[in-house]
């Protein structure tokens, strides 16, 4: 076991990314830390990632992590997330903002070094299959042997992108990495706040893109499965118009300040046909008009996973 691991308490190498937008909530999170991975909470609202990291306390004993996106958290996130066994950071210069154990996800070596520079206790290296916000451009087992070669021996080093059974998990251990992040077969499980149309789409999905048509408010690319927006405005260019990302870049310093509760409501009244799209998927709590006018998330290994089953027996089916 790796040292991180102990540090963490956690029996096993598998971390349940921390979905946002409702994906990852406390039922996910609880079930995957007392299965003996390391479960995650993604953000929300200061008030409602406090709330809901009690929930996970109620229903378990063991770690949690707790993912921030940078582009939205703000110090009362911090506040909030450090009452978690771990902070996970994403998409931003790597800062340290809460003084337990604070990892770092990267796209790239010079991210990585940059996260480690700055006082991160592990970095995750995530490749460009990834499902949703992608920060990655190479495959995850490449980016993992130059990231591992750029840090000191001993340095933490996860793996995200491409994982979808126990072999992948078996592939990417024995490539150096000290624990695998898995976000697509998590978010097929009973536990996650898909909704369950969003999850029937990706037992039938074959094929992703990566975009950036999904940006208002986060200017960068995701990699979702096709739907009909994706349909309707990546004919052209799978990146999405230019003059779509233009706005989406222009628009998201000020975007990024709107509460999540209040991005919910305003997705309500989005359409397909409208080309002003949040990055907010179909969650439970979220308008039904998403499945088809927002980002269904999803990494390459859509194409392999065709079941949704409990989180505590995918833990078991993925442990090496």
């Amino acid at each position: 076991m790796s040292s991180l691991l102990e540090r963490l308490g956690v029996e096993l190498p598998l971390v349940q990314a921390g979905m946002g937008g409702g994906i990852a909530g406390p039922e996910l999170a609880a079930a995957v830390s007392e299965a003996g991975g390391l479960g995650t909470l993604g953000i929300a609202d200061a008030p409602v990632l406090r709330a809901q990291l009690s929930d996970v306390r109620d229903r378990t004993s063991r770690p949690v992590a707790v993912n921030l996106l940078l582009p939205f958290a703000r110090r009362a996130h911090f506040a909030a997330a450090a009452e978690a066994d771990a902070v996970v950071t994403f998409w931003g210069r790597p800062r340290r903002r809460t003084p337990g154990l604070w990892v770092h996800q990267c796209g790239s070596v010079e991210e990585a070094q940059a996260a480690h520079a700055a006082g991160a206790d592990a970095v995750i290296a995530q490749g460009i299959e990834a499902g949703g916000h992608v920060r990655g451009t190479t495959p995850a087992l490449d980016l993992l042997e130059r990231v591992r070669a750029a840090l000191p021996a001993g340095f933490g080093v996860l793996l995200a992108g491409g994982v979808a059974d126990r072999g992948d998990v078996a592939e990417g251990l024995a490539a150096g990495a000290d624990a695998m992040v898995l976000g697509t077969r998590f978010v097929m499980s009973d536990e996650s706040g898909a909704q369950q149309a969003y999850k029937q789409r990706l037992m039938e999905g074959r094929e992703t893109v990566l975009t950036h048509l999904f940006g208002m408010g986060w200017h960068g690319s995701h990699r979702v499965l096709w739907n009909e927006a994706a349909e309707r405005w990546l004919r052209g260019d799978k990146r999405g118009p230019a003059w779509v990302r233009a706005a989406n870049r222009v628009t998201a310093p000020a975007l990024r300040r709107v509460p999540i509760g209040l991005q919910l409501r305003l997705a309500a009244t989005q359409r397909a046909s409208r080309p002003f799209f949040s990055p907010l998927p179909p969650s439970a709590g979220a308008p039904g008009n998403l499945l088809d006018a927002g980002p269904l998330y999803a990494g390459e290994t859509a194409a392999r996973i065709h079941d949704v089953r409990p989180a505590a027996e995918l833990v078991r089916m993925l442990a090496p």
